[in-house]
């Protein structure tokens, strides 16, 4: 059965993106993570949120610009909108939660669905549904953009740590969300 992991680069101030969900700020931390590199084979699916999806890319300009990891995994990739393009693509745009997770499970087998985006984790966090949490810790403040996880009002999820490895671009911090 697929788990569900938030695997995301953050700012040591716990910004995902910069302002105006810039991403480029994350370039200087692309480098080799073996963390990374050994998740990747054991993602079965990737739940985006269509900002994420559509938005900016650390890796434009590149030749994996526009794909997940910068091109360093394909497999089925499901976006969660509410407004789906008319025309048809490679990827698979659903318009309601429950669905577009239930999909991606599926699609999962017995991997992970790789949640790609703050709106979405928070979604999977409000169902009850996010099991783990990679968070890659860029040396780096970035001063205002997209919070890892913003609640208004506050909200506690505790999570038990799995793993902490260092890599020269980024420490990786891996938990498992308590239940």
């Amino acid at each position: 059965m697929a788990k569900v992991l938030y695997s995301v680069t953050m700012s040591i101030d716990g910004f995902i993106t910069g302002p105006d969900g810039d991403m480029q700020w994350m370039r200087p931390f692309l480098g080799p993570n073996q963390e990374v590199t050994d998740l990747i084979p054991r993602i079965g699916s990737v739940l985006a949120g269509r900002r994420s999806h559509d938005g900016d890319d650390p890796h434009k300009g590149d030749a994996g610009e526009g794909k997940a990891f910068g091109g360093g995994w394909d497999g089925p990739l499901f976006v969660l909108t509410h407004r789906p393009p008319a025309t048809p693509s490679e990827v698979t745009y659903v318009d309601q939660f429950a669905k577009a997770l239930a999909m991606a499970k599926e699609a999962a087998g017995d991997k992970y669905v790789n949640v790609i985006g703050a709106d979405v984790a928070k979604q999977c966090i409000e169902a009850g549904e996010l099991d783990e949490v990679l968070v890659l810790f860029a040396p780096v403040l970035l001063g205002d953009g997209t919070r890892l996880f913003d609640h208004p009002g506050g909200r506690t999820v505790v999570l038990d740590r799995l793993s902490v490895t260092e890599n020269p671009m980024a420490t990786n911090l891996w938990f498992r969300v308590r239940r």
